[in-house]
């Protein structure tokens, strides 16, 4: 008997299409760190409902083929971000840093970074985005920092330490850089990309493999519990599969080695909503729905494409109830903006990523009863923020995600 394979040899690897269902070449994959990944075919089944003098079954029939299942890991810079640009449907994009700037840093926390001349708006810097002093005469513990930016205008940025450590005042210190760490990505407002991937499972110890094509993310979900590792599940769809037995598997040549970057956890990171710091959260989860859809054709048995429908962010925290900050915004119908900055370690220069949603709305506000602590539950829905755009503290969007290790 052949033994059955196991999943410490199962290799997932993923590459763009360029058309929709087709398998891309083999060369220039990447390997996929995963928990798990459950992407498999499904069919739709008819069985016949002739009523027959035999009083049985006669037949039943295979229909229109599906690729569904979902890819479950613990979120780290870079990993997820091909499917994170695909979800939002935008290319990831660079902030030129601002060079040759006169800067000086005032405030005891949070401080207050300003400019001699130029504008920080017109430089693109956004509220929710981590920025470092890279370049500058600045005393040593004061450079190379992950700042997150909680307010703007042309002259100031006000700021505060992401691991909590502190700034020195001075300045100004001349040709200063401040840089905008790696890259963000947001739902545009044109031009939106429509992204597809093949995804093979590589059964090593049998020397067999499954190439899943035309796969969409059609959910993403990142979880930040209070405790442990943050977690992404991204539930996927496809058109179709194709196996390769040995000899032939696996599909894709030498494909580039999987990230080797460091784990997210809640406990390194800052919560900010409505402007103000949050420490009494006991957990959150943040959805980008993409609703791809399709549907059958007739003579074909694969559904032909997908179909983007509206893109949702909504989500849920629960906090203790210690305040009536986030009552009251349910209460009231008042909306806040959320910041969520999370790192690998706390070190002052960590690899980072931050979810930034500049319009949120609370939807409900229910509390536990019992011994302990009392925790509300507070689900709420991203909204498009039409106020922001070039030249202003925040982008016209529903979600900015930031990645300090893309370049």
């Amino acid at each position: 008997m052949t033994n059955p394979a196991a999943g410490v040899f199962k290799q997932l690897v993923y590459k763009a299409e360029s058309t929709y269902g087709t398998i891309p070449s083999a060369g220039s994959a990447q390997y996929l760190r995963r928990v798990q990944s459950s992407l498999d075919l499904v069919k739709d089944t008819y069985q016949s409902n002739e009523i027959r003098t035999d009083q049985q079954v006669y037949d039943f029939r295979h229909g229109v083929r599906r690729v569904q299942g979902k890819i479950t890991g613990e979120l780290s810079c870079t990993t997820y971000s091909d499917f994170l640009a695909a979800a939002l449907r935008k290319a990831w994009a660079t902030t030129a840093a601002i060079t040759g700037a006169s800067i000086t840093i005032t405030g005891t926390g949070p401080y207050t970074i300003s400019r001699a001349a130029g504008s920080f708006l017109t430089d693109g810097v956004k509220v929710g985005d981590v920025v470092r002093l890279t370049a500058g005469s600045f005393a040593a513990g004061n450079l190379n920092k992950n700042l997150v930016v909680t307010a703007v205008v042309a002259l100031e940025l006000t700021v505060v330490v992401l691991n909590g450590s502190t700034l020195t005042a001075e300045g100004p210190i001349a040709s200063a850089t401040v840089t905008i760490q790696g890259k963000r990505v947001w739902t545009p407002q044109t031009g939106h990309t429509d992204n597809s991937f093949s995804i093979e499972h590589h059964y090593s110890d049998l020397d067999q493999s499954e190439v899943f094509s035309g796969c969409k993310p059609t959910k993403i979900s990142i979880g930040l519990p209070p405790t442990g590792l943050a977690t992404i599940d991204m539930d996927m769809m496809g058109q179709n599969v194709t196996t390769y037995s040995a000899g032939s598997a696996p599909y894709f040549t030498s494909p580039t080695a999987a990230t080797a970057t460091g784990l997210m956890q809640s406990v390194n990171g800052v919560l900010r909503m409505g402007g103000a710091a949050v420490a009494n959260i006991t957990g959150l989860t943040l959805d980008i729905a993409s609703n791809y859809s399709g549907d059958a054709v007739v003579g074909a048995t694969t559904v032909p494409f997908l179909f983007a429908g509206r893109i949702l962010v909504t989500g849920q925290l629960t906090a203790y109830f210690d305040s009536v900050t986030l009552r009251d915004a349910f209460l009231n119908e008042t909306e806040i903006d959320m910041i969520a900055v999370f790192s690998a370690s706390n070190d002052a220069n960590a690899a980072f990523m931050s979810f930034v949603c500049p319009r949120i709305k609370v939807g409900g506000s229910s509390k536990n009863d019992g011994e302990g602590g009392l925790v509300q539950t507070i689900p709420f829905q991203a909204l498009l923020d039409g106020t922001g755009g070039s030249g202003t503290d925040t982008e016209i969007t529903t979600l900015v995600i930031q990645d300090s290790t893309l370049t």
